[in-house]
């Protein structure tokens, strides 16, 4: 019987485990991208003519500031640079092309061709706006998220300046104001005055007055609030002359001079003729109002004011026709105490007199 001892064990093939590589060994290496899409394409279209040029990129490139994925470089900043410049010098060169064209349309009057000059140049920049954003390759849809919040705080911060603009196309296309108008203008004291309007700019009016004065005047007040135009439906202007004669004058005669004088001067206007009107009757004169009218007020109306006052002081003088001032006549009523104080003064009077002589 032969008995068999424990057969030793025979040894297992072991198989060694294949070294684990980290997992980011295994991710393919990326080349950094910029965060300019603009910049991206410019790299690779330069690089690509010349290996010079490349280099020269690659060399600026590396010029760059990283905060986590957010990257820019100096080339980056160029290219930005250069867009913004080149969409700016396009708005401006289109709008500026758009204004010519628009002044040689001879149907439209001067309100019209503004109107349609500011319409024009508000369609070119949001034009170049658009392109600026294509061409730097922002993302519309990722600008979306912003729009509200972003709108929200433009429409807080300009509202003032969207409603001066807004009330400027009103007021064109209404026609109510216009460039070469004349309106009434009121200055921080409170005295009012007159002038032209030179321009109808996107935020205010500019109205010049005789003393050269310029005013600029918001062009939201100018829809909200009453203004005196005085070239709206007619340039001519009436304007009063006031005049006070003598109570013992020719009431005739000087109503006759009054009407010789205002047609003396050559801006009043014939038709319709001056007129007079008797006002009132003062504590010292007769007042009469001289109306005549003029259709030139952008040319003063102070100067006819006074053309037509000296004429008619020469004319009152030759015809003997007295101009009053201002007196009073006293007149004293007898009494007891009125005869006792003249008596006083009179013994006060009489010492005196006789001490000088």
């Amino acid at each position: 019987m032969n008995v068999q001892g424990p057969t030793p064990p025979t040894a297992e093939p072991t198989t060694e485990a294949a070294p684990v590589e980290p997992a980011w060994s295994l991710a393919e290496p990326v080349e950094e991208e910029s965060s300019v899409a603009a910049a991206e394409g410019a790299k690779e279209a330069l690089s690509s003519q010349s290996e010079t040029v490349g280099s020269v990129i690659d060399t600026v490139d590396k010029v760059a500031l990283s905060l986590g994925d957010f990257r820019i470089s100096l080339f980056d900043v160029l290219i930005v640079s250069a867009v913004i410049v080149g969409v700016l010098v396009f708005a401006w060169f289109a709008s500026r092309m758009a204004r010519r064209l628009v002044k040689r349309m001879t149907r439209l009057d001067d309100a019209q061709q503004l109107l349609v000059e500011k319409i024009v140049t508000i369609i070119v920049w949001a034009a170049a706006f658009f392109i600026g954003i294509d061409l730097l390759g922002i993302d519309l849809t990722a600008l979306a998220v912003f729009s509200g919040a972003f709108g929200l705080a433009i429409g807080f911060g300009l509202q003032k300046t969207f409603g001066n603009l807004i009330a400027g196309i009103i007021l064109l296309m209404d026609r109510s104001i216009k460039p070469g108008d004349v309106i009434a203008v009121a200055d921080l004291a409170g005295n009012e005055s007159f002038g032209q309007i030179r321009k109808i700019g996107i935020r205010a009016v500019s109205v010049t007055t005789r003393d050269q004065r310029e005013y600029l005047i918001p062009n939201e007040n100018l829809m909200i609030n009453q203004v005196e135009n005085w070239s709206y439906s007619s340039k001519n202007v009436r304007m009063q002359v006031p005049v006070g004669v003598s109570y013992e004058a020719d009431m005739k005669l000087a109503e006759e001079l009054m009407l010789e004088a205002a047609r003396s001067s050559d801006r009043v206007l014939s038709a319709p003729p001056p007129t007079v009107w008797m006002s009132e009757y003062g504590d010292n004169s007769v007042n009469f109002v001289i109306h005549c009218w003029i259709k030139d007020p952008e040319e003063g109306v102070g100067n006819v004011r006074s053309a037509v006052l000296k004429k008619l002081w020469w004319l009152f003088k030759d015809n003997g026709i007295e101009i009053p001032f201002p007196q009073r006549d006293i007149h004293l009523r007898g009494s007891d105490q009125l005869e006792r104080l003249v008596e006083l003064l009179a013994e006060r009077r009489e010492p005196r007199s006789g001490a000088k002589d």
